[in-house]
């Protein structure tokens, strides 16, 4: 990892009849649009998921750096992360956020070992731990064949 602080940049343009286009530095695109709830095609990525989406590749990816480092052995893992968006006060705002791990270990693997790392997973994932909502976290530790 390079020293920290890290900057990130992303750009959006849009005009009244098409969908917003995010633009990274490097050219990757991404086409959105507003949720179904707020009157959206429903047919792309939204600002919301796109949020949901970034906890649960942080929490996916450092699992994979922590997991290298402790020399875990494991073959695939599955992290889902659901949000709700609710008025408080007089603001709009996600109140909580809920991601769950599965994680699959070969048989006969350290179910031990798999729950110490996904345990300090939560603790340093940057994207989840910068927000201010209520989250939790859950995993389970599989055995594969």
């Amino acid at each position: 990892m390079k020293p920290l602080p890290h900057a990130y940049r992303a750009s959006t343009y849009g005009t009244p009849d098409t969908h917003l286009v995010s633009t990274l530095e490097n050219g990757c695109t991404l086409e959105v649009a507003p949720p179904l709830n707020f009157d959206g095609p429903g047919d792309t990525w939204t600002p919301e998921e796109m949020l949901l989406a970034a906890v649960a590749n942080c929490l996916t990816l450092t699992f994979k750096a922590i997991a290298n480092v402790a020399k875990l052995e494991w073959s695939e893992i599955h992290c889902h992360s659901e949000g709700v968006l609710d008025k408080v006060e007089r603001s709009v705002k996600f109140t909580r956020i809920d991601s769950h791990a599965r994680l699959v270990i070969p048989a006969g693997g350290d179910r031990e070992q798999a729950a110490k790392v996904l345990e300090k997973t939560e603790r340093n994932c940057f994207v989840s731990n910068s927000l201010g909502c209520d989250k939790q976290f859950t995993f389970e530790v599989v055995c594969g064949a």
